[in-house]
């Protein structure tokens, strides 16, 4: 699971770096476009993410043949989602418009968000199957298929941004199409999984259900707040990146370089988090209720080093790390000292992170939810906007980051624990 989100990711490093190596410009339009397509998708795909602790528990207490039908309606839960996900991504050139941007930067933002909208749909479905395969616990053919789809984005990026291979040369907008095909592909090889033995003790390929809104609903209960905590941790990157987009382009370059390197660090603890969820809700499931507290414990434990260690590396190689994103000398100074806030900023992150990724083993997913909302907008924003916009510039937005995330997870951390003590909550959100 920690090479899936790191090949994800992966994916994420690749659009960044070639664009930047393009130009500033290009860097600066792909991020921003990034800030609407990544929050959106994180949204709407999340609903779906419930599946995983789902299938883990009716995995665990042996109703393997339950999850079929929730994969099904899952499917129908996707291919809205999408519709409406195109809908508001394509609009998004509007709202830029407003915005005190570059105006080339801007240009090229809207044209990759309108290139990566052709394969929202086919994206949308396919993490539906992944979440379901990771509840049943196989996690190595996901894997397998984004290292694939790394390989091919980098090859399809070489060719739309620089013209090579008969391609169009596009710059930064070359990413946007890049993406949308991979999106497909990822679905092709994924959904060839649906006839293996895992997926067919499920049921799923057995019938044609019609849209259920009863099992929608309970789907929704679940995975709701786990889309809308997703949403806003990425959204707030979002509204500060474009906050960072009216002090020009260099800060808005160095800080998407920064904060290209914030989520490659995060991968690890969300995989973390991520198996966690999935071994909480199979030990939930079989009744095993002290071995998921352990579960818990160890998660825990295991980000907050990753995190010390990592902090480390950051700072002893914060220069060597920048020169992967950029040429321009401005661009690379500014986002070597922004690394450093990085550097105490993951810890936090990490350890919110996993601990939001073990709370939804036990489906407790509505509190973590408020606890983002108030971390990141109540808190967060409105002190990153006065240290940002007073005389620290892009540094000052990520230190008011740093002081949310930090509160999300000493919040979840404690809610983590008081979960995984209370059998009567846990049972209750179980439904078993």
């Amino acid at each position: 699971m920690a090479l899936t989100q790191f090949f994800i990711m992966g994916m994420g490093f690749t659009d960044t770096a070639m664009a930047g190596h393009y130009s500033a410009t290009d860097l600066a339009g792909v991020a921003l476009g990034g800030n609407i397509l990544w929050p959106i998708f994180m949204l709407t795909t999340g609903i779906t993410m419930a599946l995983t602790p789902i299938t883990a528990q009716l995995r665990g207490a042996g109703r393997v043949n339950e999850i079929g039908t929730l994969l099904r309606q899952g499917i129908w839960i996707a291919l809205g989602a999408s519709f409406v996900a195109v809908v508001v991504i394509t609009q998004a050139g509007t709202t830029f418009q407003w915005m005190a941007i570059d105006r080339d930067a801007i240009e090229i933002a809207d044209q990759y968000l309108n290139a990566a909208a052709w394969g929202i749909p086919s994206a949308f479905v396919y993490v539906t199957l992944r979440y379901t395969s990771e509840g049943l616990g196989h996690v190595v053919s996901p894997m397998v298929i984004v290292a694939f789809a790394l390989v091919i984005n980098a090859l399809l990026n070489y060719a739309f941004i620089y013209g090579r291979f008969g391609a169009p040369e596009l710059g930064g907008v070359g990413c946007g199409y890049a993406t949308a095909i991979v999106m497909w592909l990822e679905l092709l090889f994924m959904a060839a999984q649906l006839f293996r033995p895992h997926f067919r003790r499920t049921g799923v390929t057995t019938r044609f259900d019609r849209p259920d809104i009863a099992t929608i609903a309970n789907i929704f209960r679940i995975g709701l707040p786990i889309g809308l905590s997703s949403f806003v941790a990425m959204a707030i990157f979002s509204v500060i990146g474009f906050m960072v987009g009216t002090l020009g382009v260099v800060p808005l370059a160095a800080h998407s370089i920064a904060g290209n390197i914030s989520w490659a660090t995060f991968v690890i603890p969300m995989a973390i988090g991520a198996a966690a969820s999935i071994r909480i809700g199979f030990k939930v499931g079989a009744g095993d209720h002290e071995d998921a507290r352990g579960v818990s414990a160890t998660a825990m434990k295991l980000a907050v080093g990753y995190a010390l260690l990592v902090s480390l590396l950051l700072v002893v190689f914060r220069h060597d790390v920048v020169t992967l994103y950029s040429k321009d000398a401005d661009v690379l100074a500014m986002a070597a000292a922004l690394i450093l806030i990085i550097a105490v900023y993951q810890i936090a992150d990490a350890t919110q992170g996993t601990v939001i990724g073990a709370l939804r083993g036990y489906k407790d997913t509505r509190a973590p939810m408020i606890f983002s909302l108030i971390g990141y907008w109540v808190i967060a924003l409105p002190l990153a906007a006065y240290l940002g916009f007073g005389k620290y510039g892009v540094y000052g937005f990520w230190v008011g980051m740093a002081i949310g995330v930090a509160l999300v997870a000493l919040a979840s951390g404690l809610r983590l624990i008081s979960t995984s003590r209370n059998l009567d909550r846990i049972r209750s959100f179980s439904g078993l």
